[in-house]
């Protein structure tokens, strides 16, 4: 009987637990907080832009047919520079370019040549590296942006807490809100544009060694004793 009349009375309580979406929890945070996710939203989408568009033409520039060397060594062991070079021009990558600039300097000496070739590649590989920075950038000012939400989100509930004639967690929950979330969206930005710097860094890295390896190939072409 007694616990009958125990679950009618609970069962006639109200019900005081109250869902929120992170837009109300946000907006609870005050303007500060705000104004920070949407400044991480941005580099978010920054970002993401970077990342695609350094991602495709880096692959890009890293896809050179293995028979490209051997169709220039054929090109010019015939004596066909013109052919070698147009060749190189009909090739859209950094090792075309290079190649190109060599094959324009032949006649001079190897020296030359190499420099030449080396100042090409260096043009190449800033290329490659166009906005690498930008992200960079963005993987380490996301999390400090979240961290002053943390500590802006502090004052205010401080803040609220020295004027507050009651303080009550619903006082500080709007401070704490804006701390929180703009320190895991910071966090979240800064993690996913750190991976992709460095995965976007790694292919730069392989593009370049594709490069040495077959400048050096070229150059010792142009070594090689004629019949």
């Amino acid at each position: 009987m007694f616990q009958n009349t125990l679950f009618l009375q609970v069962a006639d309580l109200p019900a005081t637990t109250e869902s929120h979406s992170v837009l109300d929890l946000l907006f609870s945070g005050g303007w500060i907080g705000i104004v920070i996710v949407l400044i991480q939203f941005v580099q978010s989408i920054i970002a993401l832009y970077i990342f695609i568009e350094r991602y495709l033409s880096i692959k890009k520039a890293g896809e050179v047919d293995e028979n490209f060397m051997n169709n220039i060594r054929a090109n010019v062991s015939a004596g066909n520079i013109q052919a070698a070079r147009t060749l190189c021009q009909n090739t859209d990558t950094p090792v075309a370019r290079m190649v190109e600039k060599g094959l324009a300097r032949i006649g001079k000496p190897l020296r030359d040549i190499d420099a030449a070739i080396e100042n090409v590649g260096n043009l190449e590989i800033f290329k490659l590296e166009k906005n690498l920075s930008t992200l960079a950038g963005i993987a380490g000012s996301a999390p400090m942006l979240g961290f002053l939400g943390t500590v802006t989100g502090m004052i205010v509930s401080f803040q609220k807490m020295a004027t507050a004639t009651n303080v009550t967690p619903q006082v500080l929950a709007g401070g704490i809100y804006q701390a929180l979330i703009t320190t895991a969206v910071g966090l979240v930005v800064g993690i996913i544009a750190y991976i992709g710097y460095n995965h976007l860094v790694g292919k730069v890295d392989k593009v370049v060694y594709k490069m040495e390896r077959f400048t050096t190939e070229f150059m010792d072409l142009l070594q090689e004793p004629t019949s």
